[in-house]
């Protein structure tokens, strides 16, 4: 075996042996076994919220305990398909086996990463808020673009994807739209994404064809559940309602149903239109409303900018995150760790688990004040 993959081995295996101890393997087998026996008992189902609870860990747990020992398997068959192509010369099952052992090396590495997420709310569903930045037309259209990627990359994780809101432009694109993605561990893989994203391209909307530079925000904020208090005074918000926007046809709502609820002492807004039911989007609104609080308040305990200055910040030079240059040339830069892409097309098809793993790593590992210089 070369000396390249035969490294690779052994990371995999080094990853492997940090997933068996952080899961404790015996424990995580022997609790599987309680819900499984839990799963086939009959009355379970008579109290519908603690069953979901018992086969959501099941399903989660049993997919990590599998995931593992998949690897472990898909590991020894590889070496063995690549020993066996080397004593046969068949340079077929070499390369066959080679590929294998750098996708378990991948998939590995990610799930290590993953063991990262473990604050109070990484397991949870996410909301993701987009808004376009100054510049009309440019900025909403990649606005526009920007809350396709991450609905792609939901989608490509397995996750399911809503849209709980959407403002549309007035030419083209949106003003904003807020998403809301339900997945184990949605939060905790999205919550670097928070900050200003900015475009470089030739201007589709501009007839002399010039380059033009556009800026959107993106903010991360998780669902919370019955786990998480945030008591909220009635007093203290401010409940509208409007028409809710969209392409009309004979789908278009015609009534007052979507909610806005403005906090007055944060400045913070949640608003839904998603549903024809106003009560319906007013319970939605509400719990947004209690999550972007709860956020607020992890801010804090982290020491950074409170979601309100976020919300606030102006949408342009100084508070991106990340670069996505179209022309001159095709680039992807990520301007806390310095993660790249020559892909930008895939990257805004949802192709973002490298540079979100790599903002993962940066935060845990206390490496995210690295200056990196932007791109052009």
């Amino acid at each position: 075996m070369r000396a390249e993959i035969q490294s690779l081995v052994d990371a995999t295996k080094q990853s492997v042996g940090l997933l068996r101890r952080h899961l404790d393997w015996d424990v995580a087998t022997k609790r599987l076994e309680e819900l499984n026996a839990l799963a086939e008992d009959p009355n379970l189902w008579n109290d519908g919220e603690a069953a979901q609870k018992v086969m959501r860990e099941r399903t989660e747990l049993e997919e990590r305990l599998s995931a593992i020992t998949r690897i472990e398997r898909g590991l020894d068959d590889a070496a063995t398909l690549i020993e066996l192509g080397e004593a046969e010369g068949d340079q077929d099952s070499v390369v066959e086996g080679e590929n294998s052992i750098r996708e378990l090396h991948a998939e590995a590495a990610r799930r290590q990463v993953e063991t990262l997420l473990s604050g109070e709310a990484d397991q949870n569903d996410t909301y993701i808020e987009i808004h376009s930045g100054a510049g009309g037309t440019e900025s909403q259209d990649w606005a526009q673009m920007l809350m396709r990627m991450y609905a792609r990359w939901g989608e490509r994780k397995g996750y399911k994807v809503e849209v709980v809101e959407e403002t549309d432009g007035e030419e083209a694109g949106i003003k904003s739209a807020t998403l809301v993605i339900k997945g184990h561990n949605a939060y905790g893989w999205l919550k670097t994404e928070s900050g200003v994203h900015r475009l470089v391209r030739i201007s589709p909307f501009d007839s002399n064809a010039r380059r033009h530079t556009s800026f959107a925000s993106a903010w991360v904020y998780p669902v919370i559940d019955d786990r998480i208090e945030i008591d909220i005074k009635e007093s203290d918000c401010r409940i509208d309602t409007y028409r809710s926007s969209g392409a009309g046809g004979q789908h278009v709502n015609t009534t007052d149903s979507a909610v806005r609820i403005t906090h007055i002492p944060t400045g913070i807004v949640a608003a839904c239109q998603s549903e024809r039911s106003q009560h319906k989007n007013r319970a939605t609104a509400w719990n947004m409303l209690r999550a972007r609080l709860y956020e607020l308040e992890l801010k804090k305990r982290e020491e950074q900018a409170s979601a309100e200055e976020a919300t606030k910040s102006d949408i342009g030079w100084g508070h991106q995150i990340r670069s996505y240059v179209l022309q001159p040339y095709q680039l992807v830069k990520d301007l806390r760790t310095g993660m790249t892409s020559s892909a930008p097309s895939d990257v805004l098809d949802g192709e973002l688990d490298p540079f979100i793993e790599a903002a993962l790593a940066a935060r845990i590992y206390g490496n995210a004040d690295k200056v990196v210089e932007d791109v052009d």
